[in-house]
């Protein structure tokens, strides 16, 4: 068992799993401030607060529901999602798929047998036809 989880880590996977979980918490930090810089200001906007957090709550047997909660997390993964996609998935994207095109190339030279077709079909015309 001990010399598998050896195995398991000198593999390489657990580093760049340990990467990614710290450039994601990296990222996140980014995310945080582009919603609340830029994206609840947009919200703000058309409906003049920036959340829905207090728009939409009712109680019930004494009970405080807060719908507005869950539309302001739900608008702000949208926006949030949309502002990645723009700004990082979709430039991505298309640089991959820059990178996979094939860059034109000359073109294959003639084969053998069309360039002996050649010199045959020119030593012909050369020759003097048949007097009648």
């Amino acid at each position: 068992m001990i010399q598998g989880f050896k195995n398991f880590i000198a593999r390489g996977n657990v580093v760049d799993l340990a990467v990614g979980v710290v450039v994601g918490a990296a990222f996140t930090s980014v995310v945080t401030a582009l919603v609340d810089g830029f994206i609840s200001p947009l919200i703000a906007v058309p409906f003049g607060q920036p959340d829905f957090d207090d728009v939409l709550v009712f109680t019930l047997h004494g009970s405080k529901f807060q719908l507005g909660l869950l539309i302001t997390a739900a608008v702000k993964f949208l926006l949030t999602a949309g502002a990645i996609y723009c700004c990082i998935v979709y430039p991505l994207n298309r640089l991959a798929q820059r990178r996979a095109q094939p860059t034109p190339s000359e073109p294959a030279p003639p084969s053998q047998v069309e360039l002996l077709t050649e010199i045959r079909d020119l030593l012909r015309a050369q020759r003097p036809g048949p007097s009648a």
